[in-house]
């Protein structure tokens, strides 16, 4: 994998013809881009087919979280877009992620594509220690992300979405072939913004990071290009 392969740019913006642009700017120097909430819900298939035409790699980070039957039926509705990873919260529990495994892998046959990278959303990179104990939840974020990680695996999932501080603890407990997909990333020029559980890219991958899903340091800068470049610079010397 090139070490641009690695970079996810999060498109949080509803604005198609926004979008669209910042897509056509960064081809090449970036592996591929995430579209949430914010911009399905304002597009909803049809925006993520235009911006996936040029070829872009797309995570869908829609992060399903409902009973099992329901997780299952929107895996397959948009199992059409193709995308390359899919997310649902792992604390949906174990039946909802094998339900949703399944209809993943038999839609990716009826439409005659690849599988998607089925991930499990851990603990929120805008979490900390404090958020789940007020929260009811008993130990640390790392200690959590672990158990949740633990069951994505025995479930069949190909890896879960942690902030890179978990990452050394995750490959000791789920090996070197579990996906770690990883948010909260930023260089050391750009602000934290409402992230808790941050580091840089080149640490990041250092660790052992699959995937960089990287927002506002890259569209939030005043030259988008430039910085992408600026942070595949630090990638190219690991």
């Amino acid at each position: 994998m090139k070490p641009t392969d690695r970079i996810f740019v999060a498109l949080d913006t509803p604005d198609v013809d926004k979008a669209r642009e910042l897509v056509d700017s960064l081809t090449g120097l970036v592996g591929g881009i995430k579209i949430g909430k914010e911009f399905f819900m304002a597009n909803g298939p049809a925006g993520v087919v235009s911006l996936s035409q040029g070829g872009m790699p797309v995570f869908l980070d829609l992060k399903f979280h409902d009973i099992p039957n329901t997780v299952a039926g929107a895996v397959r509705a948009v199992a059409p877009l193709n995308p390359l990873i899919l997310n649902v919260h792992a604390s949906g529990g174990a039946t909802m992620m094998t339900a949703a495994l399944a209809a993943a892998t038999e839609a990716a046959k009826q439409c005659g594509g690849i599988k998607p990278l089925l991930i499990g959303v851990t603990v929120l990179t805008s979490l900390g220690d404090q958020d789940l104990s007020t929260m009811g939840i008993a130990g640390t974020a790392e200690e959590q992300v672990l158990r949740l990680a633990k069951i994505s695996q025995s479930c069949g999932l190909d890896g879960v979405v942690c902030s890179a501080r978990e990452i050394t603890a995750l490959r000791d407990a789920c090996g070197d072939g579990f996906k770690l997909v990883v948010p909260g990333i930023r260089p050391d020029w750009a602000a934290a913004n409402d992230q808790k559980r941050v580091v840089t890219p080149f640490d990041a991958v250092k660790m052992g990071a699959d995937y960089l899903v990287i927002g506002r340091p890259i569209t939030s800068a005043a030259d988008p290009v430039d910085a992408a470049k600026r942070i595949a610079d630090e990638l190219a010397n690991i």
